[in-house]
C-alpha cells in the first residue's frame, strides 16, 4: 500500500514529484486529469495516497476528491492536496472538501515525505 498516485494536469510537476520520490523509495503512478486519476484509483488496489492538485481543467481536485470519497471501494484512500494557491483560509477549504491534509507549491520534500510517512505504512 506504498504507491503514490499523483493526479496533475502539468507534466512538469509530475515529472518533479516521480523524480524525487523514486529517490526515496516510492511507487508512483500518474495521471494528467482527475478522471483519469479516478479511472487509475478504481483498477489499482494498491494505491496507498493520492497527491491531488487542485486546480485542474475539466474537472478540479476539489470535485475529483467529491467523487472519490462517494466510491466506498476507495473513499479511504488518503488525500493530500496540493495547491500554488497558497491563500488564508486554502487549507481549511481543502480538508472541508475531504482531504486528509495539505502541501502547497512549490512543494518542500522534506514535509512531503513527512506528510508521507504519516499516511504510508513506510
Amino acid at each position: 500500500m506504498d504507491t503514490i498516485l499523483i493526479i496533475d494536469d502539468d507534466p512538469r510537476n509530475i515529472f518533479a514529484l516521480v523524480a524525487v520520490l523514486k529517490t526515496k523509495k516510492f511507487v508512483c503512478l500518474t495521471a494528467s486529469s482527475a478522471e483519469e486519476g479516478i479511472k487509475t484509483l478504481l483498477r489499482q488496489p494498491d494505491i496507498g495516497i493520492i497527491l491531488m492538485d487542485m486546480m485542474m481543467p475539466d474537472m478540479d481536485g476539489y470535485e475529483a476528491i467529491a467523487e472519490i470519497r462517494k466510491n466506498e471501494l476507495v473513499n479511504k484512500v488518503p488525500i493530500i492536496a496540493v495547491t500554488a494557491q497558497a491563500m488564508v483560509g486554502d487549507r481549511e477549504k481543502c480538508i472541508a472538501a475531504g482531504a486528509n491534509d495539505y502541501i502547497s507549491k512549490p512543494i518542500d520534500i522534506d514535509i512531503l515525505v513527512e506528510l508521507l510517512g504519516q499516511y504510508l505504512n513506510t
